[in-house]
């Protein structure tokens, strides 16, 4: 339960995908100025070194972030979207360079206005210590929760919130195949307790029928809920038989409108800055409720 370390994959293709949609996510809810409350429910501990530990053992970031600036710094024109993102990684690399890279917890805390709150979740018995230690370290600390306890079953507790508008960012490792089983009944819950709220769901597309089912389990709940959807996903590279993460995907339920235009000008670029070979796509879906 406890062997995976979200440093394995800092600043890899999937965490570019899950942070770009994050950010577009915050920023149209702050285009209202009531309270938003964030809750990520696996927060791993919320910024990584790339040039050390587990991220330099596993060199995803290669494939991911510094593939990505490589791209840029060779005069390819980006989207906003990206540009913001990018913009993220710096601010917690202010010497220039990209020696951190900031997971979820740190790109949301960097994001929060005074009024906001942001809920972090963490079981890993030594990930929650690294955590509490680095939001210590933040001018918005005090604006940060954080519990060692189950997101899953602590969710729907948390909602709704006092002022009625959240986001919800749901990105378990899914190793252990009740993961799958555990979302979908946390969002069921979810929704019927805060049915407005935006739920971000991220997920790694592998060869395990949960996977493959998910994106369809997903429209199914929105839909029966009569909520609106948008579906995206990345592949980097197409290599049966390679152990490593080719592709993964992001959920949306109650997305923004914005969103999909945003997403559908990032993702081409994505997909040209971050492909390995011909079978590198994306998809990119949506149902108006």
């Amino acid at each position: 339960m406890f062997s995976y370390r979200h440093a394995f994959h800092a600043g890899s293709h999937a965490d570019i995908l899950k942070h770009i949609t994050l950010i577009q996510l915050v920023q149209y809810l702050q285009e209202k100025p009531g309270a938003l409350t964030i809750v990520d429910t696996h927060a791993g501990a919320g910024i990584y070194s790339l040039e050390d530990g587990f991220a330099a053992v596993s060199k995803e970031a290669e494939g991911g972030i510094y593939r990505l600036r490589d791209f840029v710094e060779a005069g390819n024109s980006i989207p906003q979207s990206i540009q913001q993102y990018l913009d993220c990684i710096q601010a917690d690399n202010p010497e220039g360079g990209m020696k951190l890279y900031p997971g979820s917890p740190f790109i949301l805390a960097d994001l929060l206005r005074p009024q906001d709150r942001l809920k972090l979740f963490e079981l890993h018995p030594k990930e929650i210590d690294i955590l509490r230690e680095n939001v210590a370290q933040l001018k918005q600390a005090k604006q940060i929760d954080i519990y060692a306890e189950d997101s899953f079953s602590r969710l729907k507790g948390l909602l709704p919130p006092p002022s009625r508008r959240g986001l919800v960012l749901i990105d378990p490792s899914y190793e252990d195949k009740q993961d799958y089983r555990n979302l979908e009944i946390a969002i069921e819950e979810a929704l019927r307790r805060f049915a407005t709220g935006c739920y971000a769901i991220w997920y790694p597309v592998i060869s395990r029928r949960e996977s493959a089912e998910l994106p369809e389990r997903m429209k199914r709940i929105a839909t029966t809920n009569k909520r609106s959807w948008l579906h995206a996903e990345l592949r980097v590279e197409n290599a049966p038989g390679e152990r490593r993460l080719q592709a993964s995907g992001m959920f949306i339920i109650n997305p923004p409108w914005t969103l999909e235009k945003h997403l559908a000008e990032a993702m081409p670029v994505l997909v040209k800055a971050l492909g390995l070979d011909g079978g590198a796509k994306l998809i990119l879906k949506s149902f108006e409720a």
